[in-house]
């Protein structure tokens, strides 16, 4: 308890005690010393509740950080509110650039106003962030980001047309000091500090399950399947792939069904769909099932399909990203499901994590919850589920969303596939 300089103020008043001998003098002693006793562990308690206080103070900082996670994101936004105290703590603007509206008609109908609104939800004003789309060109993408960097953002979420311009785009943000996130794809090979999207192998995996399903639901006889896959310079479509073909190559190998050919979409763009399944029909006639890698893809085979008069529920085809199409492809008997990924869960996710980084503040690893590699590194991710869609789940997955307007889909003849399915 006791210091160095009370050690050597008690050693002073020894010496008085030993010169003066005096009850009295040794009486003031004794009461100095006990003072200064006194003052010492006085001292070391002040600091020992100094400290306390401090630690006390660091720990309710550290717990008044918002913890949003992949469990607290719904369509109600809700949990977006709680990160209004790290936006105006938040230094810079945070940019979100969309790369197309050909590859899925999603960017605009539902990431943009998703995006929007979870900003707004967080407390963002309109001038503190920034929403772009590059209409499928690659400068324009880059030119972009740039752009978004020179007017002050601190914090970039791409979702990069390729790789190529993913990495321009990353490469350059490191240079100016600012955080990348890859939104939906990821940049093989890239600096990305995070990246949010879906399980991508098991978005493949579930369209290779339903298709399964779909062929013995559908009484397909010796089925002869052809593949649809998407753009060759789009990493989730790789994944895509890799998902639905590990679960078709057991069956393959044992003869269950024959593969007549595979081919990818350049772009995903659906014209080139057409002609590719046009051409692969007129070479393999017997091809009665089509596993096809998203709902364009898709389309343009049923159309393929309805032009030779293909009878419903005959040759079975897949899809993703449960547009209205694909609803009504389903209903009607020519696509087997859609694997529905809930935008608004990727959107929140992303504006929550860039807020995060715009505060200089670690993500928390509810939200964090897993890796992926880009072939250089594995970067830190938000892996959402997707779920299967098919009609006799419709009503309770993309219409209780929102995500498809009843109203929309239940129109004409759709109308009383609609009331069977109990939409």
């Amino acid at each position: 308890m006791k210091s160095s300089r009370t050690n050597s103020r008690l050693k002073g008043l020894a010496g008085f005690n030993s010169s003066n001998g005096s009850r009295i003098a040794r009486g003031a002693l004794a009461a100095a010393a006990l003072a200064l006793i006194a003052g010492a562990c006085g001292s070391t308690s002040s600091s020992s509740s100094s400290s306390s206080t401090t630690a006390a103070a660091a720990t309710s900082t550290t717990a008044a950080v918002p913890q949003v996670t992949t469990s607290s994101l719904d369509s109600t936004f809700a949990a977006m509110s709680s990160l209004k105290p790290l936006v105006s703590q938040g230094k810079g603007k945070v940019a979100v650039i969309l790369p197309d509206t050909q590859s899925s008609a999603r960017y605009v109908a539902f990431d943009a106003p998703y995006l929007a609104k979870a900003f707004a939800d967080a407390g963002y004003s309109s001038s503190n962030y920034i929403i772009e789309n590059a209409q499928g060109s690659d400068a324009t993408q880059l030119s972009d980001a740039q752009a978004a960097i020179t007017n002050g953002a601190s914090v970039l979420a791409v979702d990069p047309i390729d790789s190529g311009v993913g990495a321009s785009i990353e490469s350059y943000a490191a240079a100016h000091g600012v955080k990348v996130i890859d939104y939906d794809r990821i940049t093989l090979k890239g600096s990305a500090s995070y990246y949010v999207s879906f399980n991508n192998v098991q978005v493949g995996k579930l369209i290779g399950q339903s298709f399964l399903s779909c062929v013995t639901a559908w009484n397909v006889k010796n089925p002869q399947v052809y593949i649809l896959d998407g753009s060759p310079t789009d990493n989730n479509a790789t994944l895509f792939a890799q998902g639905y073909n590990s679960v078709l190559a057991p069956a393959f190998a044992s003869g269950k069904l024959t593969k007549v050919g595979e081919q990818a979409v350049t772009n995903w763009d659906n014209q080139v769909a057409l002609t590719d399944f046009q051409q692969a029909y007129t070479a393999h006639p017997n091809i009665n099932a089509v596993v096809t890698a998203n709902d364009g893809l898709g389309n343009a085979v049923v159309s393929a399909l309805k032009t030779l008069n293909v009878k419903p529920f005959t040759v079975p085809t897949t899809g993703q990203d449960a547009t209205l199409q694909g609803m009504t492809n389903i209903l009607q008997g020519y696509q087997c499901s859609s694997i529905y990924k809930p935008i608004y869960l990727e959107a929140q996710a992303t504006v929550a994590l860039a807020t995060y980084l715009r505060a200089g503040i670690t993500p928390p690893s509810g939200l964090v919850n897993g890796t992926t590699n880009n072939q250089t590194t594995n970067v830190p991710s938000v892996l959402l589920t997707p779920i299967t869609v098919t009609a006799s789940n419709m009503a309770s997955t993309v219409i209780k969303d929102g995500f498809i307007q009843k109203s929309a889909l239940c129109v004409g003849t759709v109308a009383a596939l609609c009331t069977k399915n109990g939409i």
